[in-house]
């Protein structure tokens, strides 16, 4: 189908994005609509499109060339909008509760349409602005449950496994993150962006021959262990919610890696939120305890009640996977807060916090949790190790 008048990639505009609207007849012809860009990532356009007379509103995403931090000079892939669009509807099939519906999707101009989630709130800001989303750990832990579970050897035979596999081969996203979490961090690397005050616990890390063993043993485990289909950039900002409800989004990361990872990226953003607001300690932990045990519950039972491998079924392995995802999860979690912390990328939960003086003590936490994570994670044995 061409979209618009060209049959080449160009960014959209206010105006070309709700010609596509119409075009694709999610509103009737002469509808007036009002548009909105309200994109706030790094690395895609993302337009509200809604009809003044009903409310009825879609969102359309559109992948960039390149990425917004650092602009044209770091050029991207396209081919993400089609892994995200690829991703959504697999999870949507395993998870249908947690996922957004996607309307319609184009590789030629990298676009994606989806249900409006405005009624919901990013679950980073709202934390921030002080909400507590009394159900997001069990929706999270339900919706990885099944994801991991599903696009696992477990859950499938292994043809549907490797076909699935060769689908979400992701090389320039999954690059992105071998780098800017796996490997800048730990050296003086020129993408790093970190306060002054921090420069000597930036050496620190550097000069620490044991952490950075441990990180090459988790950046291996990312790069060989083809476990499950991953969302691949689990953080708070990539979750919407309300007190009832939550969906999880921006999936253009997605491939198969080591399933401790999605598990590491969601219990690390849990843990800057607290490690910004010390009075959330106990509703935070309470979400990292009740995130863990409704995944491993539910993850167990659907590995009692559908395992599609005989060798596999004996309990003794499903007290290992679940001790290795946990361990995995907390060595990523590791690398994610010292990224968030000295890296490319920021968090708002961090950075946000006024006072210069609190806001360093934070990020110096959030850099020794981040670094005991890393150096103890083939040592942890229960989700209360990493409860802070």
């Amino acid at each position: 189908m061409v979209l618009l008048q060209n049959k080449t990639y160009e960014p959209l505009t206010e105006s070309s994005a709700a010609a596509l609207a119409i075009k694709l007849r999610l509103f009737p012809e002469g509808t007036l609509l009002t548009v909105e860009e309200i994109g706030d990532g790094n690395l895609n356009l993302v337009f509200r499109i809604s009809a003044q007379d009903s409310g009825k509103s879609v969102i359309i995403k559109q992948a960039l060339p390149y990425a917004k931090v650092v602009g044209e000079s770091w050029p991207l892939t396209l081919k993400r909008a089609v892994i995200e669009a690829n991703a959504l509807s697999v999870f949507k099939k395993l998870a249908p509760n947690y996922v957004p519906e996607v309307f319609f999707s184009d590789e030629t101009f990298a676009v994606t349409v989806m249900e409006d989630l405005s009624h919901l709130t990013i679950v980073r800001t709202g934390f921030i602005h002080g909400d507590d989303f009394p159900l997001l750990s069990k929706h999270i832990g339900e919706y990885l449950a099944k994801t991991l579970f599903f696009t696992s050897d477990y859950g499938l035979t292994p043809a549907e496994k490797k076909e699935l596999v060769g689908k979400f081969i992701n090389p320039e996203l999954c690059k992105i993150t071998e780098d800017l979490i796996f490997t800048d961090p730990f050296f003086d690397a020129p993408t790093n962006d970190f306060e002054e005050g921090l420069k000597k616990d930036a050496e620190t890390l550097w000069a620490d021959e044991d952490l950075k063993f441990e990180a090459a043993l988790l950046k291996k485990s990312f790069l060989t262990e083809a476990e499950s289909l991953l969302h691949g950039d689990l953080h708070t900002g990539s979750i919407f919610a309300n007190k009832d409800e939550t969906k999880i989004i921006d999936p253009e990361f997605a491939f198969y890696g080591p399933a401790g990872f999605d598990l590491g990226q969601v219990i690390a953003n849990l843990l800057v939120q607290q490690i910004a607001n010390p009075e959330k300690q106990s509703s935070i932990s309470s979400h990292i305890k009740v995130f863990w045990e409704t995944f491993s519950r539910e993850y167990s039972k659907l590995w009692k009640e559908q395992n599609t491998d005989p060798l596999s079924s004996d309990d003794r392995f499903l007290a290992y996977l679940l001790e290795k995802y946990l361990q995995d999860a907390a060595g990523f979690a590791g690398c994610e807060l010292i990224r968030r912390t000295i890296g490319l990328s920021h968090v708002a939960d961090l950075d946000g916090i006024q006072d210069k003086d609190k806001r360093l003590d934070a990020k110096r936490t959030a850099l020794q949790l981040g670094s005991q994570f890393i150096k103890n994670h083939r040592n942890i044995k229960s989700i209360n190790d990493l409860i802070y």
